[in-house]
């Protein structure tokens, strides 16, 4: 535990932060006490004043997913079409999230920690600003001013990446929604319920794209504008999220071809 908290300070955390973790436990080696060693450490380095934030993403709950595809292979139409009909509802208190890694899972799981609304791409939060950053995360809203990102900007947060890359930096989202008036949408489907059961909930909303993230936040390195270390075996980056955001605006205004 003392090594990890000295690593994290040496990445620049420090007591009263609010931080937005992404984090691979595998990548960073052998940890005795495992995930939920790593959330002590987390918590403990940012102290009774910090508020630590993790992706809790159910990106599964919904019928054009990976995890649809995977679960879905090899059925028959109408097998398909059944799978469909039973899938359960997004429930912020029991859904786990989805492929996040073992130590989302852990925030999301500590007794006090709140989690945003949203189907697909809800956010846990534990914290002085946890009701701040989670609450009316709109349902169409996945990364952009109506979100938890949006929130995470405006108070000054930052970004840890412990042991994975910047393909995963879920603070890019929020400049596809801010680098043009009219960014390109497509239409999302969930399971929601509201009151009265399960129903498949239809939503328009941004067209979003992390296949040019490693570049972008290769990109971002070169600007110095990272911390960069490692914790355990794992590679880590720590950095201010506003910096990250509005740096990926010009890139993307440069870089990525008109839709």
């Amino acid at each position: 535990m003392t090594g990890l908290r000295a690593g994290l300070r040496a990445l620049g955390l420090r007591a009263g932060q609010t931080v937005l973790v992404h984090a691979s436990l595998r990548r960073l080696g052998p940890v005795p006490g495992g995930a939920a060693a790593v959330v002590a450490a987390l918590r403990e380095t940012l102290g009774p004043d910090g508020t630590l934030v993790a992706p809790a993403f159910t990106t599964n709950n919904s019928d054009t997913s990976p995890g649809f595809r995977e679960a879905t292979a090899g059925m028959a139409a109408a097998e398909v079409a059944e799978f469909r009909r039973s899938m359960p509802a997004f429930d912020p208190a029991t859904t786990p999230p989805w492929r996040m890694g073992r130590i989302a899972e852990e925030i999301w799981a500590l007794p006090g920690t709140l989690r945003s609304g949203h189907a697909q791409t809800s956010y846990s939060a534990i914290g002085p600003l946890a009701a701040k950053l989670t609450d009316a995360h709109a349902p169409e809203c996945h990364h952009g001013e109506r979100s938890p990102l949006a929130r995470l900007y405006d108070v000054g947060a930052h970004v840890l990446l412990l042991g994975v890359g910047f393909e995963v930096c879920t603070a890019f989202h929020l400049a596809e929604y801010r680098r043009r008036p009219d960014p390109p949408t497509r239409v999302y489907r969930c399971v929601i319920d509201v009151g009265g059961g399960p129903r498949w909930q239809e939503y328009r909303d941004v067209a979003l794209h992390d296949g040019d993230f490693a570049a972008l936040g290769a990109a971002f390195i070169a600007t110095g504008s990272t911390r960069m270390g490692l914790i355990g075996r794992g590679s880590s980056h720590f950095f201010p999220l506003t910096t990250a955001v509005d740096f990926a605006i010009t890139w993307m205004r440069r870089h990525r071809a008109p839709e």
